[in-house]
Order: structure tokens, then C-alpha cells, then sequence
């Protein structure tokens, strides 16, 4: 076991920068083509190791029952499969808005498995964390790959995509979706054309052609979404903001460093309630890189 004890992991979220639901299982799982992007805005979780093999969760949410939050049971899950005989308290530090559509819960459960392998001295590969990870939820396995990629199946299909570095203005307009909610309404679009990683790397930048099937759906649910995604297009003229995932944020790429001072300035006249960053594209998962350690 390494002599580390204590580890600290930035957990960033991700955009769907597109999301068409091409299909859906027996089984009830939605099939989906998407591009997923990393972006730095993150969650921050402390790993530290304890003698008394329990499983101690330090900061439960509010109104999270501790035995659902996905990182309670990533920890569960990785120790019942490994065996491992030492115990950890876990700590969170709560930034990525929960219900948002930017992977937040996710991602912490991704980072809990990494961070865990490691402290324990588990050694257990890419594949094995990744078949772990899709237990706990469908895009578990992308926070795993740990760079952007095109997402296809249920979420565990990856192909890594190289996207051109960018910022992003991203909005949570306070209300949170229940992605149940979405994949079991009837009027979801379920059978959307699908395409190939060429189409969309092939697509003309100056054209947002590809879309977000959920959105229509979102909008009826939460209507807020709808009010972010005209408020962005108020304040920022001939941009062509989108939601992420399952919503209810959205968010709009901004263009050059004048977009990004003028975004920076919106977050500070958000509307109540809402919570808005401008978000750097990342190429790697910073969860991968421990920030502190002793």
C-alpha cells in the first residue's frame, strides 16, 4: 500500500455538446450518440485513509440520503469487489450544481474509484474500474477514459475526439432536472438518425446542426431552462446557446477572449437564483492528477 494517506481530486464536469437518442434497449436503457467535454468546473473530494476498514462520508448532502449518493457507493462498491481491508473518510467539497446535466455525481464517483485504487494499492486496470463504474451509472465510464470523447451505446462507448480549445459561458437556472424524469417521458424523440464521429468532426463550425434531443422535453418540465437559453441569447446576440445533457443547465461557446471578459460580466448579473461560470474545455480529467498528497 502506498505510504500516501491523503489525497485531494478535482472532479470537473462535462458538456454535452450534443446529445441524439438513436434507440432504446429492452431493458429500458436509452441508446444516445454525444460529444463530451471536460470542462474546470469542478467538485473537490478528500480521500483520507483510516485503520477501522469503515467507510466514513464526512459532508452528506442536503436531502441525499448517504446510502444513494454515488459516492458512498462507489467506495462500497470498489471495497466489496476488491477486498481491501483499510477504510477511508471521504469529503466533498460540493461546486458542479446537483440535477444540472453536467455529470457532477458522476464524476465524484469516478474520482472516488481512482482515488481509492491508488490509496488502497489496488492496482485494478482501466477495464476493471471502468466495468465498476458502469454499475453505478452510465457516465461513470466516460470520467474513467478521462478525456473527451465521442459517447455512443448507453454511455460506455468511447472514442477519443480532440476538440478545439475553448471556453464556455455555462448557466444553472437554479431549478434541478431529475434525469427520470426526461428518459421516461412519451414525446421524447427516441429515434434520431444516427451519425458517425466523422460526421461531426466534419461539420462546419459555423453551423450548430447537431442538437439536443432531451431539450424540448426539458423545457416542459422546467421551464426555466427555456428562460436561461433566451437570456443568453439576449446578452449575447447571434450566439446559439444549447442545454447539457438532461439539463437544466445550458451553455454557449464563446468565441475569443472579448466573449469571455463580456461572460464573465453576465455572471455577475445572473438573475436570482442561478448560478453561471465561464468554464475552460479541459483535454484530460483533473481528477487524474491529485492536487495535494501527504
Amino acid at each position: 500500500m502506498p505510504a500516501t494517506k491523503k489525497i485531494q481530486l478535482l472532479a470537473p464536469a462535462k458538456l454535452n455538446l450534443f446529445l441524439h437518442i438513436v434507440g432504446q434497449r429492452t431493458d429500458g436503457y436509452h441508446l444516445l450518440q454525444s460529444v463530451f467535454q471536460l470542462i474546470d468546473w469542478c467538485d473537490l473530494i478528500t480521500l483520507e485513509l483510516t485503520d477501522n476498514q469503515q467507510i466514513e462520508y464526512l459532508t452528506p448532502l442536503p436531502g441525499v440520503v448517504a446510502a444513494d449518493d454515488l459516492i458512498v457507493k462507489a467506495a462500497q462498491l470498489i471495497k466489496a469487489f476488491s477486498g481491501a481491508q483499510a477504510g477511508v473518510s471521504i469529503s466533498l467539497e460540493k461546486n458542479i450544481p446537483i440535477g444540472a446535466g453536467l455529470g457532477g455525481g458522476s464524476s465524484d464517483a469516478a474520482a472516488v474509484l481512482l482515488g481509492l485504487n491508488y490509496l488502497w494499492g489496488l492496482n485494478l486496470d482501466l477495464s476493471t474500474l471502468t466495468q465498476l463504474g458502469l454499475k453505478l451509472g452510465a457516465d461513470v465510464p466516460f470520467f474513467l477514459f478521462g478525456k473527451n470523447a465521442f459517447v455512443e451505446g448507453i454511455g460506455e462507448q468511447l472514442q477519443e475526439i480532440e476538440l478545439f480549445p475553448k471556453a464556455y459561458l455555462v448557466i444553472f437556472p437554479g431549478r434541478p432536472i431529475p434525469t427520470a424524469a426526461i428518459f421516461q417521458a412519451p414525446q421524447l424523440t427516441r429515434d434520431h438518425a444516427p451519425i458517425t464521429i466523422n460526421d461531426y468532426l466534419d461539420a462546419p463550425l459555423s453551423e450548430n446542426i447537431f442538437s439536443n434531443d432531451c431539450q424540448t422535453v426539458a423545457i416542459q418540465i422546467c421551464p426555466e431552462v427555456q428562460q436561461a437559453l433566451d437570456w443568453i441569447a439576449l446578452m449575447l446576440p447571434c450566439s446559439k446557446p444549447s442545454m447539457s445533457g438532461s439539463g437544466s443547465s445550458v451553455f454557449v461557446a464563446l468565441a475569443d477572449s472579448l466573449a469571455n471578459d463580456r461572460a464573465n460580466e453576465l455572471c455577475r448579473q445572473l438573475p436570482k437564483g442561478w448560478v453561471g461560470r465561464v468554464a475552460e474545455g479541459l483535454n484530460q480529467n483533473s481528477a487524474y492528477n491529485p492536487i495535494s498528497s501527504k
